[in-house]
């Protein structure tokens, strides 16, 4: 099963895709609620409540990572299938060019063939060319199925991390509400460092990854986390 799965992923650079759709899409969901926890974190700052229900806080933005897990699982599954079906087309289309070429050599063959057999009397045993066809055509057959293979099981994957990564991300900055029964300002800032560090650990992930610069890497994740955090409280104070 194990060497099944490596030789799936060898085809279709499985791991990078996986790599790259984890770490975009945990980030798009603790920016989805990051953005949600700053509307309840306005409301606290401006004195209209000094403190908010954490269950409306954690309904709220598990609903929002619920709706992230169902669009990504369904979404990248209906790429994934468009794009193998694509795939799929153009094999068949190649595998019509290769069967034609074929079929001109083995025309050209026959033609050589009945050449041989007149100037040497030898009759050439016409078995071991239709065999030998028929195994070329085996494998290609053979190949094209551990391809399709690979493909189903490369999409099935990247779904699941594609819907389960921004749900993640969605549910880690909850943490700190689960804990209290009403949020104040202490906890909505514990939640934007847990968000913060999240982040910054993305930062060196990526950095360590692409063997770019790390502090850069991290600097330009870190931008979005707080030109979000600057607009949403101008915006919405």
């Amino acid at each position: 099963m194990l060497e099944k799965i490596r030789t799936y992923a060898k085809i279709t650079n499985l791991w990078a895709i996986a790599r790259r759709y984890f770490v975009n899409n945990f980030y798009d969901g603790m920016l989805t609620v990051l953005g949600i926890l700053l509307g309840f974190f306005v409301i606290v700052l401006k004195g209209d409540q000094p403190t908010i229900d954490s269950h409306l806080v954690i309904l709220t933005g598990v609903g929002s990572s619920i709706s992230m897990l169902i669009s990504g699982l369904t979404g990248s599954y209906l790429s994934e299938k468009a794009e193998q079906k694509k795939i799929k087309e153009e094999l068949k289309k190649a595998m019509v060019i290769d069967v034609s070429e074929e079929q001109e050599e083995i025309e050209g063959d026959s033609d050589n063939i009945k050449e041989i057999e007149k100037a040497m009397l030898i009759k050439i045993n016409q078995n071991i060319i239709s065999k030998a066809q028929i195994r070329r055509r085996k494998e290609k057959k053979k190949f094209k199925t551990l391809q399709e293979k690979a493909e189903k099981f490369s999409s099935v994957i990247v779904s699941c991390i594609n819907g389960g990564s921004p749900f993640l991300g969605g549910l880690i900055p909850l943490i700190p509400f689960l804990c209290v029964p009403s949020a104040n300002l202490l906890i909505f800032i514990i939640s934007f460092l847990i968000i913060l560090i999240c982040v910054i650990l993305l930062g060196v992930f990526l950095g360590v990854v692409s063997k770019e610069s790390i502090i850069k890497n991290v600097l330009q994740m870190t931008f979005a986390f707080f030109i979000t955090i600057l607009i949403s409280i101008f915006l919405l104070s």
